[in-house]
C-alpha cells in the first residue's frame, strides 16, 4: 500500500469539507523510518458521507464502528470516523461507539502513546500524548490510566508485550505494573487472538527480553512455562535455568513462528523428567517426548493450525536426537522428516546450542557439517527423497501393486537405498521388487 494513494483519499475527503488524517500504526512506522504495512485514515466524515464521496469504491466493512473500506485499483484503505468508546462490559469490545468531533478525542481512546498519533495532509503531527517522545525514548506507555486501558480490553496487555518485542522497546513503569496486576484478564481472550499476538511477539527483535521479564503474563495462557522459571538444570552443558535457557534459545532461532514456538516449548517437559545422578549431575531423560506431548496439547489449546502443530511437535521430538553426520544418517533423517523439517531441525539445534554453556559450542561444528553434507548430497543427486528414486508408482502398478501398498513399497525401497542395501538403478530396483 502506498502513502501516495492514501494522500489522494485524504485530499478527496478534505475537498468535500471534512478533516482526514493518517493515524495509528502507520504514523508510528513513518516516524521510525519504516514502511507501514497498513495506511489507516481517520476522518470527521460519517460513514454514510464516506460512502457518498467514494461511490462504488466504498464498502461498509465496519459500520457499527464507523469504518468504511475504500478500494483503489490494487489497494484498500480503512477510513474510520472520529470516535470515542463507552464501557467494555466483556473486557474486549466497547458496548457502544460514539462519533467524536476532533482527532484529539479519537486519539484519547487508543491503547499506547506510540499508536496515538496522527498526521494531517500538510504533514503536521497531532501528538497529544507525546508518542513521538516515547518513540525517541524507546518506550511503550499507555494512553491515560494503564488500569483503565487494560480492563477495557485485556488483549492490550499482550499487545503491549508484542510492541515491546517487535520494536525492541522497554515498557514504562506504571504500564508494566498494570500489565502484571491485570495479566489474569487474558483468561477472557479467545485463543485465536492470543495466538496471533504471540506469533508476532515471538518473532520480535526484543523477544528474549520480553520472555525473561514477563513469564507470569505468558503463564496465564501457557501455565506449563511457570515451573521452568528458575529451575536449576545442575548440568555441565547448561549455564542457565530451564526458563532462561528457553528465552535465549527462542531468541537465537530465526524469526519464524514455527521455529520460535518450537524453541519456546522444546524443554517444557524437563521439570517432569529431572533426575540427579550419584555425581550430582542433573539429567532429563526422555524430556523430548514429554515436551512434545505437552506442546501438542498447548498448540491445540491455542487453536494452532494442524500442520504447524504437527511440525512443532515433530521438531521438539527430534531436537535432542543425535544424527550421524554420514550420508546414511542424514539420508535417514531427511526420509523421516522431509527436507524442509530437516533444515528446520538444524536451525533448532543451532538455537539450542547457542543457549547452552559456551564451552559446548563445539556442537555447532557438527551441525554445520550436517548441513554441508546435505548440500553435497543434493548437489550430487544422492537418493534421499522419493522423487530421487529411479522407479515410481507407475512401475509398481505394472508389477501388480495397488493402493496404499504402492506408497509403502516406495518408502521401503528408499530406506533400502539410503541404507546402502541396494543401488538406485532402475533395473536393479525392479529386479529387487520381482524377487519379493
Amino acid at each position: 500500500m502506498s502513502r501516495e494513494q492514501a494522500q489522494i483519499i485524504i485530499n478527496e475527503i478534505e475537498n468535500r469539507g471534512f478533516q482526514a488524517y493518517l493515524v495509528g500504526g502507520c504514523v508510528r512506522d513513518l516516524l521510525l523510518g519504516r514502511i507501514p504495512e497498513d495506511w489507516d485514515i481517520a476522518s470527521s466524515a460519517r460513514p454514510e458521507q464516506i460512502m457518498e464521496i467514494f461511490g462504488d469504491k466504498a464498502y461498509p466493512t465496519g459500520l457499527k464502528h464507523g469504518t468504511v473500506t475504500v478500494k483503489t485499483d490494487r489497494e484498500a484503505f480503512e477510513i474510520t470516523t472520529f470516535r470515542t468508546e463507552g464501557s467494555y462490559s466483556d473486557g474486549r469490545h466497547p458496548d457502544a461507539v460514539t462519533f467524536a468531533r476532533t482527532m484529539e478525542e479519537d486519539l484519547s481512546r487508543r491503547d499506547f502513546t506510540v499508536n496515538a498519533m496522527a498526521i494531517d495532509s500538510a504533514g503536521r503531527l497531532v501528538d497529544p500524548y507525546d508518542g513521538a517522545g516515547d518513540l525517541a525514548r524507546r518506550l511503550i506507555r499507555c494512553v491515560g490510566e494503564p488500569e483503565r486501558r487494560f480492563t477495557e480490553d485485556a488483549l492490550r496487555i499482550l499487545r503491549g508485550l508484542r510492541f515491546a518485542s517487535v520494536l525492541h522497546f522497554s515498557i514504562e513503569k506504571s504500564t508494566r505494573q498494570a500489565i502484571q496486576t491485570h495479566a489474569h484478564l487474558l483468561q477472557r481472550i479467545a485463543s485465536e487472538r492470543i495466538l496471533a499476538e504471540m506469533n508476532k511477539l515471538l518473532c520480535g527483535d526484543g523477544c528474549r527480553e520480553v520472555l525473561l521479564a514477563y513469564p507470569d503474563v505468558l503463564g496465564v495462557f501457557i501455565p506449563e512455562l511457570l515451573p521452568c522459571v528458575g529451575f536449576d538444570q545442575m548440568n555441565i552443558h547448561h549455564c542457565y535455568d530451564v526458563y532462561t535457557h528457553t528465552a535465549y534459545a527462542t531468541a537465537a532461532a530465526e524469526p519464524n513462528p514455527i521455529l520460535r514456538w518450537t524453541m519456546l516449548l522444546h524443554d517444557i517437559g524437563k521439570v517432569n523428567t529431572f533426575t540427579i545422578d550419584s555425581a550430582g549431575q542433573g539429567h532429563f531423560y526422555g524430556h523430548p517426548r514429554v515436551s512434545a506431548d505437552m506442546a501438542r496439547e498447548i498448540c491445540a489449546r491455542l487453536r494452532m493450525r494442524r500442520k504447524d502443530r504437527e511440525d512443532i511437535v515433530t521438531l521438539i521430538e527430534w531436537h535432542d536426537r543425535d544424527i550421524p553426520v554420514t550420508e546414511k544418517g542424514i539420508g535417514s533423517a531427511v526420509l523421516q522428516l522431509g527436507e524442509e523439517n530437516f533444515r528446520r531441525l538444524l536451525a533448532v539445534k543451532r538455537a539450542d546450542n547457542l543457549a547452552q554453556a559456551p564451552e559446548y559450542r563445539w556442537v555447532m561444528r557438527k551441525i554445520d557439517l550436517g548441513e554441508k553434507l546435505l548440500y553435497e548430497m543434493l548437489q550430487k543427486k544422492r537418493c534421499i527423497l522419493l522423487k530421487d528414486l529411479e522407479v515410481d508408482g507407475n512401475d509398481l502398478m505394472a508389477l501388480g501393486y495397488s493402493g496404499r501398498e504402492i506408497g509403502q513399497t516406495l518408502q521401503r525401497l528408499l530406506r533400502s537405498v539410503i541404507a546402502g542395501e541396494i543401488e538406485n538403478q532402475r533395473e536393479k530396483l525392479l529386479a529387487y521388487l520381482r524377487m519379493k
